[in-house]
C-alpha cells in the first residue's frame, strides 16, 4: 500500500510572494511617476507666479500701446484664442475623417501606412513648420486670400486689404492645423478602433449602411474621446511659439480680420519676439503673461477631462 506525499505548497506560495513585491514594486514606481509631474506643474507654476508677479504692476511705459497689465495681455489671450481656433476648425474636419477613412474604410495595406505616415507627422519640428510656412505656404496662399478678399469682403473675418507678403492670422492657423493633425488623429483612430465589434455588427445586421453605422454606434462610443482628442490639440496650437513667430509679424491689437498685415500676437509668440533683449522689469512682464497663458492651458485641459468624464458616465448608464 503506497503512502501519498503531502501536496506541495512551497512553489505557489512563492509565486505568490514574487507577484506580491513585483505589484508593489509597480505600485511604488506609478505613484512616484504621477507625484513627479504633479510637483513639476506645481515647480512652473510657483517659478511664474514668483517672477512673473513684479511684472503686473510696473511703469505704465512698458505696457505700451496699453497703460495696464490687463490691457496688454487683454489682446494677445485674444489672438492665442483666435489662431488656436482658427486651427480647430481647419484641422478637426480633416483629422476626423482621415481617422475614420483608416479605421472603418481602408484596407488594412492602405491604412497602415497612412497611419505610419500622420504618426511620423507629429514628430517633425515646429520650426520647420514655421520655416514653410513663412517661407513657402505664405506666398502660395497669396492668391487665394486675395480671392477671399473679393468676394467676402463683407465679412469681417475677410474685410482685408490682403496682405502682399501672405503672412497673415490666416496663415499661422493652417500651420498650426497641420501641426496639430497627427495628434487629433491619432488618438481619434484609436477610440474608433475600441469601439465594440458587436455594436457595429448589431447596426449593420439591422440594415443599417457603414455611414449609418458609425453615426449611431461608433460616434456615440466615441464622443469623450474625440473631444479628450480635440482638447489636446487646442493646447498644443495655444502653447506653439516658434511657428507662429516666424510666420507672423504681429502686434498686440484685437481685430478679426485674418487676411491683412495688422495681425493679432499670441503670448508665446510675443515672448519669444521680445524677452531676449527686455530689461529685468519687461521681462517680468513676459512671464507674468507666461502665467496667464499657463494657467489659461490647465483650464482648458481641466475643462476636457471634465466633458469627457461627462460623457462617459453618461454611456455607462
Amino acid at each position: 500500500m503506497s503512502v501519498l506525499s503531502p501536496p506541495k505548497t512551497e512553489a505557489p506560495q512563492q509565486a505568490r510572494a514574487a507577484r506580491g513585491v513585483g505589484d508593489r514594486v509597480f505600485r511604488g514606481l506609478a505613484v512616484a511617476a504621477g507625484v513627479t509631474i504633479m510637483v513639476a506643474l506645481a515647480g512652473v507654476f510657483v517659478f511664474l507666479g514668483i517672477e512673473g508677479y513684479p511684472g503686473l504692476d510696473v511703469d505704465a511705459r512698458l505696457y505700451q500701446p496699453a497703460t495696464t497689465f490687463l490691457g496688454y495681455v487683454g489682446p494677445l489671450v485674444f489672438g492665442t484664442t483666435f489662431a488656436a481656433i482658427i486651427a480647430l476648425v481647419i484641422a478637426v474636419p480633416f483629422a476626423i475623417a482621415i481617422a475614420l477613412f483608416t479605421s472603418h474604410y481602408a484596407p488594412r495595406r492602405l491604412a497602415t501606412p497612412i497611419a505610419y505616415v500622420m504618426d511620423l507627422l507629429a514628430a517633425v519640428p515646429s520650426v520647420v513648420f514655421g520655416l514653410w510656412g513663412g517661407r513657402a505656404l505664405a506666398s502660395q496662399i497669396r492668391p487665394f486670400q486675395e480671392w477671399l478678399h473679393e468676394y467676402f469682403s463683407w465679412i469681417p473675418l475677410f474685410a482685408g486689404p490682403p496682405s502682399a507678403t501672405g503672412r497673415t492670422l490666416l496663415t499661422a492657423g493652417l500651420v498650426l492645423a497641420i501641426m496639430i493633425l497627427p495628434i487629433i488623429t491619432a488618438i481619434s483612430r484609436e477610440v474608433f478602433l475600441q469601439t465594440p465589434r458587436l455594436h457595429e455588427e448589431a447596426a449593420l445586421a439591422l440594415g443599417a449602411t457603414r455611414w449609418e453605422m458609425i453615426r449611431m454606434a461608433v460616434f456615440p462610443y466615441a464622443r469623450s474621446g474625440m473631444v479628450s482628442a480635440t482638447m489636446l490639440g487646442l493646447g498644443r496650437a495655444l502653447g506653439e511659439t516658434m511657428a507662429v513667430a516666424m510666420v507672423l509679424s504681429a502686434s498686440p491689437i484685437v481685430t478679426l480680420n485674418i487676411i491683412s498685415s495688422d495681425n493679432p500676437a499670441t503670448i508665446a509668440s510675443n515672448i519669444a519676439f521680445n524677452y531676449k533683449e527686455a530689461s529685468p522689469d519687461k521681462q517680468a512682464v513676459l512671464i507674468a503673461t507666461g502665467l496667464v497663458l499657463f494657467a489659461f492651458t490647465f483650464g482648458v485641459n481641466f475643462l476636457a477631462r471634465w466633458v469627457a468624464g461627462r460623457n462617459e458616465r453618461r454611456m455607462a448608464r
